[in-house]
């Protein structure tokens, strides 16, 4: 399964003129058979999924996560990306990107407005049940995907440190350079993003602007964080083998887990994620510099059915100043 997504923040995805919208499919393996959730709106008496539009500034993992709680009030975190489906409406073309989304143990509660009812169906049902034709896209790719063993993930993300304040500027050690203004708006920014796929995990270069990048997630959730001297720029440098050791140890635990790190570094790491997918997947990573920008995040989907067999990669800018 190869699949890549890139996306900004909501002003910027909008500019075409296009009506942005994200949600989920939200899926549970039920006496050994998969089951989708699929909802009723009584101002369209229409079956579709949870979906929504974007918020001004939001991306559209943070809305596919926000829209499925308000609609039928569950907490998800996103798993693989599916279809995105494109449709006309009014003069505009609407285009709707979903992730799976894995809900054991949720019970789903409709807010009664957008959303009178629910329905926990299977894979056949829920087509037979769709109203709009396009919207059995993204459960063919749910399908495809629990047929080859890669519906069930866990994510690696990948995050370059937001904006530092220019090395020019700075007399100081360089591993205590912090991030800018901008920066720390980003590092902001970056904690919503994460919580579309809610890591417990942070591995990150000790430097202040890494660990400043991911603080406000940390604190906010309550991650465990672990600071890694081999992912610093100096560290990378002289001995590279320690770098990408460093990246190979977080397939270990098989557990959700962002790794923060610099521009210089991202090379290494980028081949280490390399090694674990197919060279379909492979072409889209990032290969030129600046590899990502400032505060910008990779998401990988790791299989917990194949043992580090990444199966997803996506690329999403948490801020743009």
């Amino acid at each position: 399964m190869a699949t890549s997504t890139e996306s900004t923040s909501a002003a910027s995805t909008q500019g075409g003129g296009e009506v942005i919208a994200a949600g989920t499919l939200c899926w549970r393996i039920e006496k050994g058979q998969l089951q989708v959730l699929i909802i009723h709106r009584p101002r369209y008496r229409d079956w579709s999924w949870p979906k929504g539009k974007l918020d001004p500034g939001e991306t559209t993992p943070e809305c596919a996560i926000r829209e499925t709680f308000e609609e039928v009030g569950l907490s998800v975190k996103l798993g693989i990306p599916l279809a995105t489906i494109t449709y006309p409406v009014s003069s505009r073309d609407k285009v709707v990107l979903y992730w799976a989304a894995r809900t054991d143990r949720l019970r789903p509660v409709p807010d009664g407005k957008e959303v009178d009812r629910v329905q926990w169906v299977s894979p056949e049902e829920a087509r037979d049940m769709l109203s709009n034709p396009s919207d059995v896209e993204p459960l063919d790719a749910l399908v495809a995907a629990h047929a080859a063993k890669d519906l069930q993930t866990w994510p690696l993300i990948v995050v370059r440190h937001a904006k530092a304040k220019p090395r020019s500027s700075w007399s100081r050690a360089e591993g205590d350079r912090p991030l800018a203004a901008t920066g720390r708006r980003q590092a902001i920014a970056v904690s919503r993003l994460l919580q579309a796929w809610n890591p417990e995990r942070v591995v990150s270069s000790p430097w202040e602007r890494c660990v400043q990048t991911i603080s406000p997630y940390v604190n906010q959730r309550s991650a465990k964080l672990k600071l890694v001297d081999a992912l610093t720029e100096h560290d990378a440098a002289r001995r590279p083998g320690r770098a990408k050791a460093a990246v190979e140890r977080v397939f270990d635990k098989r557990r959700p887990v962002a790794l923060c790190t610099h521009r210089p570094v991202l090379p290494l790491v980028f081949a280490v994620l390399g090694d674990h997918m197919p060279a379909g997947l492979r072409q889209l990573l990032p290969v030129d510099d600046p590899y990502l920008a400032p505060g910008e995040a990779v998401i990988c989907q790791v299989s917990s059915a194949n043992p580090g067999r990444i199966v997803s990669v996506e690329q999403f800018r948490a801020y743009d100043d």
